[in-house]
């Protein structure tokens, strides 16, 4: 997991540690760093914000004369890579839904991304994480579009024991999902967890119909879900996803096989919103709460 930045960090750190924070010794290296951030799919103003806050820390601090430098550098950058990923408004998934529980009501989630991120095994494995703690959860196929798409949702569903509201192919995913939180109102369920149609960012269309959908059923968290893996898209669907239709937060998968890091970093601070969760493998318990001291430690493991 992140092996490529973490190596390209280390380096850093023992370079600035043997260098005396001037302009003229900082300059060189942090511009050496702000290409390897680059290099490993940070964003291009991401990479220029931890450089630049990185630079100004550093000449805040005096490193001892004899002894250990590279920790002080490394804790500073540690402080770094917090602040970009810090977001305003942090977000619990599950005090969000005890909050709705206690109010008699199901916390509906609606879970957009496009085809290949793993978005519908991310949906069970919040349905398992939210089984565990006690609630009840129904699934809504609003996938109505991809074949084979309710039949996989399907088999999450009988396998994890729960119910999944479904229409036929080709129908209105909006009714489908207007019908599971319209079910999970009668029936006392905590959670809809509603999954839909893959789709490129570029496909005004089927955006508009993900516009209808959230429009429909009012969740009360869009959730985008993202793979780590392909770097900087991630970043350019996030926020055209954000235009269009709007998210409140982010789940990375398959972070467990992602040799850079660099989605993780620019994610949040490019479009304001948190990461949750992370996914590290295939079985329903490799969902992670995501941490920014967790990341930041991660890739500045062994520096």
């Amino acid at each position: 997991m992140f092996e490529k930045l973490r190596q390209g960090l280390k380096n850093v750190v023992d370079r600035i540690s043997k260098s005396e924070l001037t302009d003229k010794e900082l300059d060189p290296i942090l511009w050496d760093l702000q290409l390897q951030l680059i290099s490993n799919d940070v964003a291009v103003d991401v990479a220029a914000r931890v450089c630049d806050d990185l630079k100004q820390r550093l000449q805040g601090i005096t490193l001892p004369r004899f002894g250990d430098k590279a920790t002080p550098v490394k804790d500073v950058l540690r402080e770094v890579v917090e602040g970009v990923l810090a977001t305003e408004d942090p977000l619990d998934l599950l005090d969000l839904v005890a909050g709705k529980k206690a109010q008699g009501e199901p916390l509906v989630i609606m879970f957009v991304g496009i085809n290949g991120t793993g978005k519908t095994t991310t949906i069970a494995k919040v349905a398992r994480l939210l089984l565990e703690k006690g609630y009840k959860v129904v699934l809504a196929s609003g996938d109505t579009f991809r074949a084979g798409a309710i039949e996989q949702l399907e088999e999450h569903a009988r396998r994890l024991g729960v119910r999944v509201i479904k229409h036929k192919y080709g129908s209105d995913a909006a009714a489908v999902s207007f019908d599971a939180v319209q079910h999970a109102k009668a029936q006392r369920v905590d959670a809809v967890l509603i999954d839909t149609a893959g789709r490129m960012q570029t496909n005004m269309n089927l955006m508009d119909e993900l516009v209808k959908i959230k429009r429909v059923a009012q969740p009360d968290l869009t959730v985008m879900v993202l793979d780590s893996l392909i770097g900087n898209d991630a970043v350019e669907q996030a926020q055209t996803f954000e235009a269009r239709v709007g998210f409140d937060a982010a789940i990375l998968t398959k972070v467990d096989a992602d040799a850079k890091g660099g989605s993780g970093l620019s994610v949040s601070l490019l479009t304001g919103k948190p990461i949750i969760y992370v996914g590290v493998g295939q079985e329903y318990s490799d969902l992670q709460t995501f941490d920014a001291g967790w990341f930041a430690e991660k890739i500045l493991e062994n520096s």
